[in-house]
């Protein structure tokens, strides 16, 4: 299915009401209405019709949407309806919550390799996964993984981004707090943990 162009602020959306639809699922609702979905997130009732109106009308009046076929379209839209083979480059602090964190599985991604530069890690294991050297980035192809997190220094961040690039890497999730050059078919979002910190003490009140 094809979608006129989406604003991303949108998109960053999607996977947020996916959640609540995923969450409302698991309390044997069948039924939820954008007003339930508003209350539970703290927004407004009318930006989750729009959201929802660049897609189609999936929405009945007086009942709201069937919670069963909103989360198979929000996947289909998100092209989380399948399995996505993760790639992480870079096991240190933030590297090992990555591989222990049990969230991805929620919306069909499966870490399935990971690579540090540390020899005293290559082999050793963290949930199952056992650690790889990075020479072995150029595998990735072969092995059916186009998605990766990049979790190294900020020095080490734009020569891993291109070897993933060659690797057939088409997005990359970076945690390094810096801008990597890639080519325009390769999608990177940056999570700067520290600039989204520097928000909060805007929305506190004075005094």
């Amino acid at each position: 299915m094809k979608y006129r162009k989406i604003p991303d602020e949108t998109v960053r959306r999607l996977p947020i009401y996916l959640r609540v639809l995923l969450f409302s699922r698991e309390q044997g609702k069948e039924n939820i209405s954008s007003r339930d979905i508003a209350v539970f997130l703290g927004v407004n009732s009318a930006q989750i019709r729009k959201d929802f109106s660049y897609f189609g009308d999936f929405g009945t009046p007086g009942v709201g949407y069937n919670i069963e076929k909103l989360t198979k379209q929000i996947k289909k839209i998100l092209k989380l309806d399948v399995t996505h083979r993760v790639a992480l480059v870079g096991v240190g602090n933030l590297g090992s919550a990555i591989l222990a964190y049990p969230g991805f599985k929620i919306y069909g991604f499966d870490i399935a390799a990971a690579f540090d530069n540390n020899p005293k890690k290559i082999r050793k294991k963290i949930n199952n996964i056992a650690i790889e050297s990075i020479s072995r980035i150029p595998t990735l192809k072969k092995r059916g993984i186009n998605l990766a997190i990049v979790a190294v220094p900020e020095e080490a961040a734009q020569q891993t981004a291109e070897a993933l690039v060659k690797a057939g890497i088409k997005g990359i999730l970076n945690f390094s707090p810096c801008y990597i050059a890639v080519p325009k078919r390769v999608k990177v979002i940056t999570i700067d943990i520290a600039m989204d910190l520097a928000r909060l003490p805007y929305y506190m009140p004075a005094g």
